[in-house]
């Protein structure tokens, strides 16, 4: 706190051996008044407000503002006048005497008569703001009653100083007020007066109170406190609420009164007009530097700023003091202290009254290493510093409110609790970081909250916030506030996922839209489904499609607005940690799909987020996203590509999320990207790369893997972009480090391997290299092998549909298409339904069909069988390290026949790094095919049949090896020995040495 200067003229330790100025005779006295008497006319000139007040009191229509302890009400007549300053001049001698030794013994007799006095006569009425103040804080003091009519009758009119003093000829019984009068006089005359001032001086200031300045008044009520043990009085609200703001005179120099140099002028403590306007129009950037207690000439001034209140009083301790109503929401007083007390405010409105703490009163919650760090761009828990936190400042439990809003001429904070009217809620910048902020006490968790931002053509918008944590069901677009206070039983699972890289560890991946899998379950209502349905069917992880917020359900969470808030249309964020909990518990890991590549238009969300393009790029050509209709994030500029980074950071640590697969990197990446010449402009190299893009893929990467050991991120890239999942560090062919993903979707052997089994038989041989052409490829990334959402719907069928010939054909090319699939090089992917091959395309309104594995269906045993297919596949998958291990290493795989074209048959085996093998034969012919001989390994002694996807049990024609195959030293496709197979019609065979 800021001491009040010494200038101040408060002497509040004066003792009874300092000096009293020399008190003039009463001759000096009349003498003294006649000469420096001033017409009525100039000191109405001189100090208006008191001559306002001198006409009040002198017409008889008007209650002195303020009456306390000493203080009567003044009855002016005319015909009274000339006795009443004869009285006046006479008695000041005579009472300057008697505050002497009342001053300098402290009697028990000056004690008593200040109590009576002030049980009698002392009242607090309403006035002006600093008068106010001034005198709550003697009602609210045990030892103040003197020190208020001293500062009554500084500053009441010509007569205001004589009232005391005429007392005794207006009123009888006035001896019990005389002890507490002579104290206020010496109150009084310590502040103005100096040694050599005479008591014309003081007459002079008794008639002319625009002299009197309210710094001059304020010390006395510390002084008289000190020096006094009189009670305080009770103070009582007037009715009158809306007197007008009294301006605290200037203090005046002229050759009547010397101003000492000690005297302060004090200052009118209301809000000027510029802050006024500035406030009530949503463009302050700076609201705590006007609102709230500063330290000013004259004591501590406070502002408080309450739209619709009726009332606003400060409560510090004993101190109780009405500010004074400026009129629009504003309220001002000026406080007799020294330092800003910790105070209160209790705020009346219509029907109710709320007692809080002033918002305006903290300091900022964010300190200088938080806003270097978002202005670099390197602030990785990004989600820590801005959004709304439930939190305890300085002592006080409340709401941290910030946001990026670099453009803005001034944001406010509108919600739940102030009934979406931000007007008394203007939040602070903080230099140039482009940050506001503001801490609102008594805040918590629940209320729903958005940011009005100002823009800078004045316009308003209000906006949802970036960083929230957690939303309202769409299509509500409110944040809210919350926290979270889950904890995790998952440690064992944390524990263990890092014992092996993604590419060198099984990998089976069930994509999942939560939302459709089980309509209508929430996340804890999942989290007991869930995990078991996974878990039985052997798949290492879940893949969730988008669970960030997302205002259009259709588009299956790919178009995010809340991205560091799970979708509240299935739980709270709390919830959606009880889910990812138990699918850890039941060995199941999570990766989730995330957008960074774009955003939507939707005008309360990200776009032109303060006035002006923010996150989106600035060039409207690169903004644009042509097609999907939405938003790129400019990676280049750093508060942007921070809030990307922190974002994929936030995920992996706050839900414990093992892995990311992110969406449409190869739209990131190329700034050609579905764009015609013309619409795109090259980089500073002449190139089409978006070098903003690949710096931030490679900053998200290597930052996700430095700070979350174990997690996996997966790049969606379709094209043949060089190195994307080589290290950052490791520059490749084109100049590029690498992008640094540890997995790829294997877009292409998608595509390629669909399109073959799409085809009749009889023709599949003529597109033979579609299912050979991958292992070109296949070890220059990391890959995963996806059978995707985007397979299944925009009429491109299910996967079971894909196929040609009649029902049980398509049922047996599924089983087949699968055992190569999980046999091939690579990990593997399969979105829901497909796994019991559902006939219909997917769709997010009703999810997959699962009623075709009831037990009723006719047709349940060919989907089921599907489905056992699926299980035990996963099962010898996991336990086979040959399908998984070297996944990555050409030294893991090895053609047997790949061209066998006529026949529709590839064969091949995998190895461990032991050299064990696994052999997968398929068949994607429908006819049998009699001893088929095929060139194995020598060392083999016996081969035993591991899976066959004709077996019965799966709805096939059940034609099956159920005795070990022994090799012949026959050589074979160039190996010394083969052995003699019969291959079933559209099936895939998997042997293992026996």
């Amino acid at each position: 706190m800021t001491p009040r200067p010494e200038s101040s003229g408060s002497r509040p330790k004066g003792t009874a051996g300092e000096k009293i100025p020399e008190q003039p005779t009463a001759a000096q006295q009349k003498s003294a008044a006649k000469k420096t008497a001033v017409p009525k006319q100039a000191a109405a000139k001189k100090a208006a407000p008191a001559k306002a007040t001198a006409k009040k009191a002198a017409a008889g229509k008007t209650t002195v503002g303020k009456t306390t302890v000493g203080k009567t009400v003044a009855k002016k007549a005319a015909t009274k006048k000339a006795a009443a300053e004869k009285t006046a001049v006479e008695q000041p001698a005579a009472e300057t005497a008697t505050a002497k030794k009342a001053a300098a013994k402290k009697t028990a007799a000056k004690k008593t008569a200040a109590k009576k006095s002030a049980a009698k006569k002392a009242t607090t009425v309403k006035a002006t703001a600093a008068r106010t103040t001034a005198v709550k804080a003697a009602a609210s003091k045990p030892t103040t009653a003197d020190t208020v009519a001293g500062k009554a009758a500084a500053a009441k009119s010509p007569a205001a100083k004589n009232t005391a003093k005429k007392a005794p000829a207006q009123k009888a019984g006035t001896a019990k007020s005389a002890a507490a009068t002579t104290t206020a006089a010496e109150a009084v005359a310590k502040k103005a007066t100096p040694a050599k001032k005479t008591a014309t001086a003081a007459s002079t200031a008794a008639k002319s109170p625009a002299k009197k300045t309210t710094a001059a008044k304020a010390p006395a009520g510390k002084a008289a406190a000190k020096k006094s043990a009189v009670k305080k009085a009770p103070a009582r609200k007037a009715p009158a609420r809306n007197a007008p703001a009294a301006q605290a005179p200037a203090l005046e120099a002229s050759s009547a009164q010397v101003v000492p140099p000690e005297m302060e002028v004090a200052v009118s403590p209301a809000v000027d007009a510029a802050d006024r306007e500035r406030l009530l129009g949503g463009t302050h950037h700076d609201p705590h530097s006007v609102l709230g207690a500063h330290p000013v000439p004259g004591g501590i001034a406070l502002r408080a700023f309450r739209p619709y209140a009726l009332a606003v009083t400060v409560v510090a301790g004993e101190l109780r003091a009405e500010l004074h109503d400026d009129g629009e929401g504003f309220f001002s007083g000026l406080l007799p202290l020294r330092e800003i007390p910790a105070y209160r405010l209790v705020v009346e409105y219509e029907g109710t009254v709320l007692e809080t703490e002033d918002a305006y009163r903290f300091l900022p919650t964010l300190g200088d290493l938080d806003l270097h760090l978002i202005g670099e761009g390197r602030h990785e828990e990004l989600w820590t510093a801005l959004g709304a936190h439930p939190m305890t400042h300085e002592g006080v439990t409340g709401t941290r409110f910030a946001v990026w809003a670099p453009n803005a001429r001034g944001v406010r904070v509108a919600g739940t609790f102030n009934f979406w009217d931000g007007t008394g809620h203007v939040m602070r910048s903080l230099g140039s970081s482009g940050v506001w902020e503001l801490f609102l006490p008594d805040i918590g968790e629940g209320e729903l909250y958005k940011f009005e931002i100002t823009r800078p053509d004045g316009s308003k918008t209000l906006r949802a916030d970036p960083l929230a944590r957690r939303t309202e069901v769409p299509p509500a677009t409110s944040s809210v506030i919350t926290s979270s206070a889950y904890e995790w039983d998952d440690a064992e699972w944390l524990a263990r996922r890092a014992e092996a890289p993604a590419h060198e560890a099984p990998f089976s991946v069930y994509e999942v839209h939560l939302a459709s899998w089980r309509p209508g379950l929430t996340y804890r209502q999942l989290a007991e489904q869930l995990p078991g349905y996974v878990k039985n069917l052997g798949f290492t992880h879940v893949e969730l499609m988008p669970v960030a917020e997302h205002p259009f359900g259709g588009s299956w969470g790919y178009q995010v607005t809340g991205f560091y808030a799970p979708t509240a249309r299935l739980g709270t964020p709390d919830d959606f940690r009880y889910l990812v909990d138990k699918l850890h518990q039941a060995g199941i890991g999570v990766l989730m799909d995330w957008v960074p590549a774009h955003f939507p238009r939707d005008a309360w969300a990200l776009a032109e987020f303060d006035g002006r393009p923010l996150y989106e790029h600035e060039d409207p050509l690169r903004a644009a996203h042509p097609d999907w209709g939405t938003l790129e994030f400019d990676f280049g500029r750093n508060e942007v590509r921070n809030f990307l980074v922190a974002n994929a950071v936030y995920w992996c640590e706050e839900f414990h999320i093992d892995g990311l697969r992110v969406d449409a990197v190869a739209s990131m990446l190329y700034l050609d990207y579905s764009r015609e010449p013309g619409q795109w402009t090259p980089n500073e190299h002449g190139g089409r790369e978006n070098l903003d893009a690949v710096a931030f893929l490679q900053e998200m990467n290597a930052t996700v893997y430095r700070r979350v050991p174990g997690v996996v991120t997966i790049a969606e890239e379709s094209t043949a972009w060089d190195g994307v999942t080589r290290a950052t560090h490791h520059k490749g062919p084109s100049g590029f480090g690498g992008l640094g993903f540890g997995l790829k979707w294997n877009m292409g052997w998608m595509h390629d391997s669909l399109q073959y089994m799409s085809h009749e038989p009889v023709h599949r041989k003529y597109h033979h290299g579609e299912m050979t052409f991958s292992m070109v490829y296949a070890y220059s990334e990391n890959y995963v092998l996806p059978i995707s959402h985007d397979e299944v719907v925009h009429g491109k069928r299910s996967l079971v549909s894909k196929m040609p010939g009649d029902w049980w054909q398509q049922r047996a090319g599924v089983r087949a298409y699968l055992g190569f699939m999980w046999a091939h090089p690579g990990k593997q992917l399969l979105f829901m339904g497909q796994e019991f091959a559902q006939g219909a395309e997917w769709s997010e309104a009703h999810g997959p069909d699962w009623w075709l594995l009831d037990p009723g269906y006719g047709a349940e045993p060919d989907h089921r069988g599907v489905r056992d297919l699926v299980r035990d596949l996963n099962t010898v998958y996991r336990a086979t390290p040959a399908l998984w291990r070297l996944d990555t290493d050409p030294a893991g795989f090895e053609w047997i026949v790949g061209d066998a074209a006529d026949d529709n048959v590839l064969a091949f085996l995998r190895l461990d790094p032991e050299g064990v093998p696994l052999l997968a034969v398929s068949n994607f012919a429908p006819v049998t095919r009699q001893d088929y001989r095929l060139g194995v390994p020598e060392d083999v002694p016996a081969w035993h049949e591991a899976v066959n996807t004709d077996a019965a049990r799966y709805g096939g024609s059940d034609v099956t090896h159920p005795d070990p195959v022994k090799p012949e030293p026959l050589a074979w496709h160039g190996r010394p020995a083969s052995i003699r197979l019969t291959l079933p019609p559209l099936a895939t065979v998997w042997l293992r040495p026996a």
